[in-house]
C-alpha cells in the first residue's frame, strides 16, 4: 500500500505491536495509524481503505475508553471512514464512545442502526435520533423503545420520515403530552387521519396554538374541534387549497355517476384518506368532518351506519375500519362483531339516523 509505506517505521512496528505491545503502546500506534488516514482519507481506494479498517479494528481491541472515544471523534465526520470499525464503535456500551458515530457517521447502515435501537440503551437511541436524516424502520424502534426525550426529539427530526405505524406510536404517546402532541402536530408529513386523532385527544392549548400554526389548515382543524365536542357550526374560514382539490374532485366523480362502493374501496385501499372521507360524505350529503371523526373514533358504530346508508358492501366497509385497525390491531372477534352488527343494519335505517342527524344540526355536507 504506496500511502503507508511512506511511513514504514509505523509499518513494521505495527505487528510487533499488536502481537507484545504494551496498551500504552497500541493506542499510540491507532492515533498514528489514524491520523494518516484521515489525512489521506480522499485519496485512498477501497482497498486501502479496507486494510486500514482490518489495522484500525485490532489495535483498538481492548484499549481503554478514552482512547476509543478520541478515535470515535476523528473517524466520525470522516464519509469514507472504515465500515468495520464504525460499527464497532457505533456499538460500543460506552455512550462517550458510540455517541459521536451514531450522530454523524455516514457509514452506518439501517440494519446497523435498527440493530443498536433495539438493543441498546436510552443515551443510545437520543443519538441516533439526532441523526441528519432517519428511515422509517429506525424510527419505528425508537419511538416505540425510546423514553420521553427520544421520542421528542425524533418527532422533532426534519430528516426523519415515519410509517403509519410510528406515526400512530407518536399520537398515542401524544396523549396528555403538550409538547410532544405540539411537535409531532406541527409536522407537515403527518396523515390527515392522525392528525385529526392528535386533535381530538389534544388539550385546547395545543389545538389553539396549531390553529395559529397551521392557517392553510385552520378550517379543518376547527371542524375536527367542533366535532369532538358536538359543537358543529359554520366556519367561514377559508379551507385549505388541497382539501377543497380534493372535495371538487369527489363532487365531479358524484356528479358524473362514478362515485360508488368500488371507488370508496380504491380510495381506502389506496390510503387516501381524504378522498374517501369526502367520498362518503358526499354520498351521504353529511359535512366531512362527521365522517372524518367517525373514522378516527375508537367505537366504530357511526361508521357502519354512514357506509350501511352510502350503500357500501362489507368490503368495503371493513377497508375502512382499516384505517383505525392501523393504529390499534382489531381483533378478530371485533372484526367479526361489526360485521354482524353491519349484517342486521338496514339501510332504511341507517338513512333514517342521518337524516334525523341533518334536522338535529340544520346542516349539511361542508
Amino acid at each position: 500500500m504506496t500511502s503507508m509505506l511512506a511511513f514504514p517505521s509505523v509499518v513494521m512496528e505495527l505487528e510487533h505491536a499488536i502481537a507484545h505491545g504494551s496498551a500504552r503502546r497500541r493506542a499510540e500506534m491507532l492515533l498514528q495509524i489514524t491520523d494518516l488516514f484521515v489525512d489521506g482519507s480522499v485519496r485512498f481506494s477501497e482497498e486501502e481503505i479496507a486494510l486500514f479498517d482490518e489495522i484500525i479494528t485490532r489495535l483498538a481491541a481492548e484499549i481503554e475508553v478514552s482512547v476509543r472515544s478520541l478515535l470515535a471523534h476523528r473517524l466520525a465526520p470522516v464519509a469514507n471512514a472504515p465500515t468495520k470499525i464504525s460499527r464497532v464503535l457505533a456499538s460500543d456500551d460506552e455512550i462517550r464512545v458510540a455517541y459521536p458515530i451514531l450522530v454523524h457517521s455516514e457509514k452506518l447502515d439501517d440494519g446497523t442502526l435498527v440493530q443498536n435501537a433495539r438493543t441498546k440503551g436510552q443515551a443510545h437511541l437520543l443519538a441516533i435520533s439526532q441523526r441528519k436524516s432517519l428511515s422509517e424502520a429506525i424510527t419505528d424502534v425508537l419511538v416505540e423503545r425510546g423514553d420521553r426525550e427520544v421520542a421528542l426529539s425524533t418527532a422533532n427530526n426534519k430528516g426523519a420520515k415515519f410509517s403509519l405505524r410510528g406515526f400512530s406510536t407518536l399520537v398515542n404517546r401524544s396523549d396528555g403530552d403538550d409538547q410532544l402532541a405540539m411537535t409531532v402536530g406541527r409536522r407537515p408529513d403527518i396523515p390527515h387521519e392522525l392528525f385529526l386523532t392528535l386533535l381530538s385527544r389534544a388539550s385546547e392549548i395545543v389545538r389553539s396554538k396549531l390553529v395559529l400554526e397551521k392557517p392553510q389548515a385552520k378550517r379543518e382543524i376547527q371542524d375536527a374541534i367542533a366535532t369532538v365536542t358536538n359543537e358543529m357550526r359554520d366556519m367561514p374560514t377559508a379551507e385549505s387549497a388541497s382539501h377543497l382539490a380534493v372535495q371538487a374532485r369527489v363532487r365531479s366523480l358524484y356528479e358524473s355517476g362514478q362515485l360508488n362502493d368500488g371507488t370508496i374501496r380504491a380510495f381506502a385501499e389506496g390510503e387516501k384518506f381524504e378522498e374517501a372521507t369526502s367520498a362518503l360524505a358526499q354520498i351521504c350529503d353529511v359535512p366531512v368532518a362527521v365522517v372524518e371523526q367517525a373514522m378516527i373514533q375508537r367505537h366504530s358504530e357511526t361508521l357502519l351506519v354512514l357506509a350501511k346508508a352510502a350503500n357500501l358492501s362489507w368490503a368495503t366497509t371493513k377497508t375502512l375500519l382499516s384505517f383505525r385497525a392501523r393504529r390499534e390491531r382489531m381483533p378478530t372477534m371485533e372484526i367479526a362483531q361489526y360485521l354482524a352488527s353491519f349484517e342486521r343494519l338496514k339501510r332504511d335505517t341507517a338513512q333514517q339516523i342521518i337524516q334525523f342527524y341533518r334536522i338535529r344540526q340544520g346542516t349539511h355536507r361542508a
